[in-house]
Order: structure tokens, then sequence, then C-alpha cells
């Protein structure tokens, strides 16, 4: 029996929280979809996960955002809220390191929401595939919210 969904993958959410269109994101990176194609979420909880199996491509050294090499290749670029590069790492503490493979729901940052909301950024997490010449196409969830590790928030299907 041919295996239809053989190249299909789930990305989960990486954290608990609302999820908002990438289109409504504030920042044009991410709303016209420069940076790569995805959802964003609008985090209720401190600990960022890992929304894929995958190695750990690359962390920012400001901690702020984080990639994720999955299977086929898909890179998976995790960006902890709006122009956050801007705090210097403050609010952000890293639990694993660029190299150390991870599991879907393993915490790779943690942040303290409270202070980067009372400096007056925006949490909003974009989640994008940066490397859309991989991808044949991407379905997005319909739920307006989502629990981390918990419910996918976008399946693809690789070319």
């Amino acid at each position: 029996m041919l295996n239809i969904f053989r190249d299909t993958f789930q990305v989960m959410s990486p954290v608990n929280g609302n999820v908002v269109n990438l289109n409504k994101v504030s920042d044009r990176m991410f709303s016209e979809e420069i940076v790569g194609r995805g959802i964003a979420i609008d985090p209720t909880e401190d600990i960022i996960k890992s929304p894929i199996d995958g190695r750990v491509k690359l962390i920012f050294n400001t901690n702020h955002a984080f990639v994720v090499t999955g299977k086929k290749g898909i890179e998976l670029l995790v960006h902890i809220g709006i122009n956050t590069i801007e705090l210097n790492g403050d609010g952000f503490n890293r639990l694993v390191e660029e190299g150390e493979f991870v599991k879907v729901g393993d915490p790779v940052i943690k942040i303290d929401r409270q202070k980067i909301i009372d400096k007056g950024y925006e949490l909003i997490t974009p989640v994008v595939i940066t490397n859309l010449d991989y991808v044949k196409d991407i379905i997005f969830t319909n739920n307006t919210c989502v629990l981390g590790s918990e419910n996918f928030i976008m399946t693809y299907r690789i070319k």
C-alpha cells in the first residue's frame, strides 16, 4: 500500500498560547513572509519548547530566537517576540546548546514574560519554515489557542 503521508510532517506549538496569523504580526519581515512561511503564537507561559524533532542548528546569542533542523533538512525558526533582539538577552535563558538533538516538547528557552512585557515588547512568537524550497505545501491549524507540544500549528509536505 502506498503511504501518501510519508513525506508529510507536523510542527507542534512550541508554547501554550493564542494563535496569530503571520500577516497580523507587526514585524514586516514575518508578516510579508520575507523570513519564511509560518504562523505565530502569543505565549501564555514561560518555557519555549522545540516544535519538531531535530538538531538545534542555531541559537542567537541574545537567546531570543533559535533554529531547529528537522527531518529531510527542514529548518524551522522560532522567534520569541517582536524586536526583542534589542533586549540583548535580558529576560531570555538558554536551556540547550547549538548542536544538541531535541525532541518535540524539549525546553529550549526560558523567558521572563512579565519582564519582557514590562519593557514594552510584544511576545508574539513567529514559527516559520525558512527553507521553503524543500516544501511542497503547508497547511495551518484552524485552532485559536494551542497547547505547547500537544497541538500542531502546521503540517508541511516535502517536495
